[in-house]
C-alpha cells in the first residue's frame, strides 16, 4: 500500500474536461501555473529547474478518479467504437489514476510564500493535484524512431475561426481587462476539434468552459463558428 500526498495544484484556465487539448503542446497561448505547497514550496526544491525548457508532470486525474476504471476503454479518437486495453490508450479510467504530461517552462517565481511554476503547452484541467516533477531530458525522452500505429498526430482542423459581433466584443473586453488573449486561446482550441470523432453534426451546438468564460460554437466544412460568449457566474 502506498501513500502519495500532493507538492501542488495546477491554476489552468480549462475549467472542465470538454474542450482541453487531448495531449500537451498542441495550444501555444494557454498558460497555467503550478503552485506548490508547504513544505515542498521550499526554493531549494526547484534549485536548477531554471535551466529546463520542459518539464514532466505526474498528476491526479481528479475529475475521474471516483469512476472506477475498466480492462478496455473506447477512445474517443477512434470514433468511440473500437475498444483497446487501458494500457494501450491515455484513458483517464486507469486502475491508478495516474497522468503524465509535459508542459514548456516559462518561468519560476515566489508570490505571497508559494512558489509558483508558469507553465505553457500544458493540458491539465484547473485544480489538478500534482505528485512529482522530473525534468525533461531532450537525449532520452525524445525517440525519433519511435511508433504507435493507433496513435497517429491529432489532425488539426484546417479551418477559419469565425467570430459573431458579440464574441468579438467578449474577447476585446477580455483582452483589455483580464489580458487574456482570448481570442487566440478559442482558436487554438477550437482548431484542436474538442468534438467526438463521432459527433460531425454542422448544426450541433457545443459549449466549452475557458477561463470564466462559456464558449458555444458549431463547426460545418466551411469554417468554425464562435456563436457567443458569455461570462459563467461564479458560486
Amino acid at each position: 500500500m502506498y501513500q502519495f500526498n500532493a507538492i501542488g495544484y495546477i491554476d489552468s484556465p480549462f475549467k472542465e474536461k470538454f474542450g482541453i487539448p487531448r495531449q500537451p503542446g498542441l495550444t501555444q497561448s494557454i498558460r497555467s501555473t503550478l503552485r506548490l505547497q508547504t513544505p515542498y514550496n521550499d526554493i531549494d526544491t526547484v534549485r536548477g529547474l531554471e535551466t529546463c525548457s520542459h518539464i514532466w508532470i505526474i498528476f491526479v486525474f481528479s475529475a475521474t478518479q471516483d469512476k472506477g476504471w475498466h480492462p478496455t476503454v473506447r477512445p474517443p479518437r477512434l470514433g468511440g467504437n473500437q475498444r483497446l486495453g487501458v494500457f494501450a490508450t491515455r484513458s483517464t479510467f486507469r486502475p491508478n489514476p495516474i497522468g503524465l504530461s509535459v508542459a514548456r517552462l516559462i518561468s519560476i517565481s515566489q508570490q505571497d510564500g508559494t512558489l509558483c511554476l508558469e507553465l505553457a503547452d500544458s493540458d491539465l484541467l484547473d485544480g489538478t493535484p500534482v505528485l512529482d516533477i522530473k525534468p525533461y531530458l531532450p537525449y532520452a525522452d525524445s525517440l525519433p524512431t519511435a511508433h504507435f500505429s493507433l496513435g497517429e498526430a491529432p489532425e488539426v482542423l484546417n479551418l477559419p475561426v469565425l467570430f459573431s459581433e458579440q464574441a468579438e466584443q467578449q474577447c476585446q473586453q477580455a483582452e483589455e481587462l483580464d489580458q487574456h488573449p482570448l481570442k487566440a486561446q478559442i482558436t487554438e482550441i477550437l482548431q484542436c476539434d474538442p468534438r467526438p470523432a463521432y459527433q460531425k453534426d454542422p448544426e450541433r451546438i457545443y459549449g466549452v468552459r475557458l477561463h470564466h468564460f462559456n464558449i458555444r460554437w458549431r463547426v460545418d466544412s466551411d469554417a468554425i463558428h464562435v456563436i457567443e460568449i458569455n461570462t459563467v457566474t461564479k458560486p
